[in-house]
């Protein structure tokens, strides 16, 4: 068994930039438990300062995919089984999509278009929270191509399934549990990417995931028990909030880049 002292230098982290993850990571995990995503945009920046990007990347993929499991391992049922199978193919498709632009091209420039597009739709939305667009099955395909394609290129294509779903999904809590279970799957699969290239054989960055699980439960735990006492419109105001700080985020990667 370690002794603190052993723990803390395997980890390379002290206890207050360990208590600064961890608190970031629990309020980014209320929002999940919210939404059903966007758990880079408050804890990726934190971590950063703290861990290298190799690490923070597989942490977050392996966290996102035990929540994500958590939410479909309960209700999972609740899923919109129509809308999952009309997005999963686009999705696949655009995965393959984007790992071949990250290998022969410089992305940089996609995620200006991308991050002005998220926010003024979720300025637009907000705006006027009692009209969500309602979209046509045939927008499976763009949203579910672009986001399979942003989710390879740069880990954050959740807030366009969000978009397309929240035109689609009457009921909050099905849009949810339908958000978590693709976020879920696109996780899955840069897991085990991870896993097949020896990345989770990190010592440190399995000590590291699993002293933060705990904050990850609390976090997710809090956000359903939040979920519950919103009305529909003000989970979408969540959710379209949360689209518009992926939208920032996209510019200032864009601007910093």
């Amino acid at each position: 068994m370690l002794s603190p002292i052993d723990f803390f230098s395997v980890l390379q982290l002290g206890w207050a930039p360990l208590a600064a993850i961890t608190l970031a990571l629990a309020g980014a995990y209320v929002i999940f438990g919210i939404a059903g995503f966007g758990t880079a945009l408050v804890t990726g920046p934190v971590l950063a300062q703290f861990v290298p990007l190799s690490v923070v990347v597989p942490l977050l993929a392996l966290l996102d995919l035990a929540a994500a499991a958590g939410n479909v391992v309960r209700r999972g049922r609740q899923a919109d089984r129509a809308e999952l199978m009309r997005l999963l193919p686009w999705m696949a498709a655009g995965s393959l999509a984007g790992a071949a632009l990250l290998l022969s091209t410089r992305p940089q420039a996609l995620l200006l278009a991308l991050g002005l597009f998220a926010c003024g739709y979720a300025l637009h939305a907000l705006r006027r929270p009692r009209a969500p667009k309602a979209w046509t099955p045939r927008a499976a395909l763009p949203f579910g191509l672009v986001g399979g394609v942003f989710s390879a290129l740069f880990g954050s294509g959740g807030f366009l399934y969000a978009i397309y779903l929240g035109g689609r999904v009457a009921d909050k809590e099905r849009l949810r549990v339908t958000q978590s279970t693709l976020i879920g799957l696109s996780t899955l699969t840069r897991v085990v990417l991870f896993a097949g290239a020896g990345v989770y054989a990190d010592v440190r960055l399995l000590l590291l995931a699993a002293v933060l699980a705990p904050a990850m439960l609390v976090g997710t735990a809090i956000g359903r028990r939040l979920v519950l006492r919103l009305s529909r419109e003000q989970f979408l105001a969540v959710v379209h909030g949360v689209v518009l700080c992926s939208g920032v985020a996209l510019l200032m990667r864009w601007w910093l880049a």
